[in-house]
């Protein structure tokens, strides 16, 4: 025992060295100026000169070990309202600048760009980030887990751009409203990123390994301010809305429905760090509908989540547990399913959030939302009652509360809660149950050089009649270097494990996957970046330890220089059927039986930079006791910086034998679902995104054209057209047409 907590004590000691060692290497300070700055993109004014500077940018990519060949500055100020950043790229190339469009919240690896990263809290976990184009086309997110970036957060900041021939140069003005932070911390971790796509080689100001993300705040610069950081004042803002819209069903041949909406959200900053975030009648009308897939699986597919309320702060509410066992999914709240199956929405009456740090440590997350009842109902993720159809008003409610451990891990608590209103013990038609909860702790790991990532948990459901075996845990530890990234996931889930508001996709399982992978680096010159072998295995088997599924693969992967790359894969699938499974129509596999079988795939995409780049798959081998063929690819090209042309397609083709002693005949399926896309961008401000959806296992067309004109800061007018159709002969299904408008109010 002794010796583990000294290999503990070792081990954390030496991590937590190492974000020390480079906060000491990399420091800038940003000096305090009189006044405001003018945003012209030149870095005229006097104090910029006497600025210190990142400078001596090193490369991430295509080499970790030289320095950058085009270089970039940047340069800090800061004054009683803004953080200014401005800086210099130099561009020793003549090509012409990669910029797909000029649509905000750009693709970072798909665009010349230069980002700040910035954790204001100190805790390597979580901070934000601001992005320009050599067009002067803005991206800004939250950064969670130390790396990830969440673009769909949206606030306001200003900046400016000016292109020269040998060099352009930028500069933001970011309000410290915008950000979150301790006023009394003086010293923030930072990071700067430069994509230059021309040269495709990535830059940042500290020296970040290959095979690592330049993002991370494992390899954070610091930047210290030389005067105290303005005090949280006011901070209120409130965004309303008005929405109209008129829709008809001519499935159901109902009447036209005429629609008008008013609402509002609101943020209040109740203190630098800790946010409050209202809703009030929220409409999301405007959100892209889901891209559809073919499913030939066994289990629900988890589509993500795009309503804008819900996406701040996801990983707070949203990561705790694995992928396939969340206590919290955000999508069971106001969206529901009709009795044929189809999925509706439940108008939202309210939501509060409240989120943010307490202190250097800890970390906070509520959020409450109400939801209207609907007689003709019944929400995903429950177990479905018989002769079920009124859906309740329900009231869903999230509590997380982190504290940070050694570096930039946390231990953390959730509780969530899914309360029926009205409920009546004696009401068999109900849909739902009177309540449903759970309740957890989730340690996260994450190392302080990066190398170590890990997440372990343990959840607990309660429900009115309370089952056995209603828990849900797991472990997750992964290490990965320049060459190797090695790990392990195992997970239990108990039959009477029942999270309403999450995402379960397997009850009474156990899961023990290993994976790993070994990347080579061939001397630079070569078109090869890196290659190496790669390999998964899984295993599952019930709460009694009798197989069910059996999975593995062995794999191949090169990357180019040029962006382009190519993977070839080898793999094997047992599968014993728990449940009758029909993977097509009229086409039943009993229950108990057993299958296993072999296939092939091959994958590659071709210079991303090029106007027209493919990306494609193919795969060939069994399908339980038949065999399957896919081929999938999007085909891409863009007239830049306005217009942006693809076109996707999935195709599968099923050949299933005849079982005799189930006068089962054989059975052949083709699947297609091919999907156009054109996305335009008038202006930085102004854009029209137009596709189709051809899905034929669901038998649906599905036209949706979205058209955005941003005419303030986060202030925009929305007009959505949707259509769905029968694909034999293109009879309308429903039609729908919604106009938006909402506006960003500083009070």
């Amino acid at each position: 025992m002794n010796r583990i907590v000294l290999f503990l004590f070792i081990f954390f000691s030496v991590i937590r060295l190492h974000g020390q060692q480079y906060a000491q290497k990399y420091q800038l300070i940003a000096a305090k100026v009189d006044g405001e700055i003018e945003l012209d993109g030149k870095l005229l004014e006097d104090f910029w000169g006497k600025a210190n500077s990142a400078k001596d940018f090193l490369q991430n990519f295509p080499d970790d070990s030289l320095k950058a060949t085009d270089q970039t500055i940047v340069k800090l100020a800061f004054n009683d309202e803004f953080l200014y950043i401005g800086g210099i790229c130099f561009e020793g190339s003549n090509k012409d600048d990669v910029i797909t469009s000029l649509r905000r919240d750009f693709s970072w690896p798909n665009n010349e760009n230069i980002s700040v990263y910035i954790d204001p809290y100190n805790d390597y976990t979580n901070g934000f980030t601001f992005g320009l184009t050599p067009l002067g086309v803005q991206r800004e997110g939250l950064v969670t887990n130390g790396v990830d970036v969440r673009t769909d957060w949206d606030n306001k900041w200003y900046s400016a751009v000016q292109k020269y021939d040998d060099r352009w140069e930028f500069e933001m003005a970011i309000p410290f409203k915008t950000l979150r932070y301790d006023e009394d911390n003086g010293d923030w971790n930072i990071v700067f990123l430069r994509n230059n796509l021309k040269r495709n080689e990535r830059s940042a100001w500290t020296l970040v390994p290959q095979g690592f993300r330049a993002s991370a705040f494992a390899f954070a610069g610091r930047l210290t301010f030389d005067s105290p950081l303005p005090k949280a004042g006011s901070n209120f803002v409130i965004i309303p809305f008005i929405a109209s819209g008129i829709a008809k069903d001519y499935e159901d041949n109902t009447p036209t429905d005429r629609d008008f909406q008013m609402g509002f959200d609101a943020k209040i900053g109740v203190t630098s760090s800790l946010n409050l975030d209202l809703t009030v009648n929220p409409d999301f009308s405007q959100v892209e509908v889901d891209r559809q897939v073919t499913n030939l699986s066994r289990f629900e597919i988890r589509f993500p989540e795009r309503r804008q309320f819900f996406l701040e702060n996801q990983d707070l509410f949203g990561e705790s547990g694995f992928g396939n066992t969340r206590p919290f999914f955000s999508r069971r709240i106001g969206i529901a399913q009709d009795t044929s199956g189809s999925t509706i929405q439940i108008p939202i009456t309210y939501g509060a959030r409240l989120s943010g740090k307490l202190g250097q440590n800890w970390r906070l997350g509520f959020l409450n939302m109400q939801t209207k009842s609907e007689d003709t109902a019944r929400l995903t993720g429950t177990e479905e009652i018989e002769n079920s159809f009124k859906l309740l008003s329900q009231n869903y409610t999230v509590a997380v509360l982190q504290r940070q451990i050694f570096e930039r891990s946390n231990v953390g608590i959730i509780a969530v809660n899914r309360q029926a209103f009205n409920y009546k013990e004696n009401d068999s038609t109900l849909s739902t149950s009177e309540y449903n909860r759970v309740i957890g702790v989730d340690y996260n790991l994450l190392s302080a050089d990066g190398r170590w990532e890990g997440d372990f948990y343990f959840h607990h459901s309660f429900d009115p009649v309370q089952e056995d075996d209603a828990f849900s845990g797991g472990a997750f530890l992964r290490y990965n270097t320049t060459k190797f990234n090695l790990g392990a996931i195992t997970s239990v889930v108990g039959d009477g494990y029942n999270a309403e508001v999450g995402f379960i996709q397997r009850k009474d399982i156990i899961r023990m996957t290993t994976f790993g992978d070994y990347r080579m680096y061939p001397k630079q010159g070569g078109p090869v970046n890196n290659h190496g072998p790669g390999g998964r295995y899984s295993y599952f088997g019930d709460l009694n330890f009798d197989r069910t599924d059996l999975e593995y693969e062995i794999s191949y992967q090169v990357e180019f220089n040029n962006t382009a790359g190519a993977e070839f894969e080898y793999g094997y699938t047992f599968q014993r059927l728990r449940d009758d499974f029909e993977p097509i129509d009229d086409y039943v596999l009993i229950e108990g039986t057993s299958y296993d079988w072999r296939s092939y795939s091959l994958s590659f995409n071709t210079d991303r930079r090029k106007l027209l780049w493919v990306d494609a798959e193919a795969s060939l081998g069994g399908f339980y006791n038949g065999n399957i063929q896919n081929y999938n690819a999007s085909i891409n090209y863009r007239y830049q910086p306005f217009l942006n042309l693809s076109l996707t397609f999935d195709y599968n083709f099923i050949d299933l034998p005849q079982i005799a002693d189930l006068s089962v005949v054989s059975a052949k399926e083709e699947f297609w679902l091919i999907s156009p896309r054109v996305d335009l961008t008038f202006t930085d401000k102004l854009f029209l995104t137009t596709f189709a959806q051809y899905n034929e296992q669901a038998d649906n067309v599905n036209l949706n054209a979205r058209f955005q004109w941003r005419f303030k800061p986060v202030s925009d007018l929305f007009v959505v057209y949707t259509d769905n159709y029968f694909p034999n002969n293109f009879a309308a299904k429903s039609r729908a047409l919604v106009c938006k408008l909402t506006y960003w109010l500083n009070i």
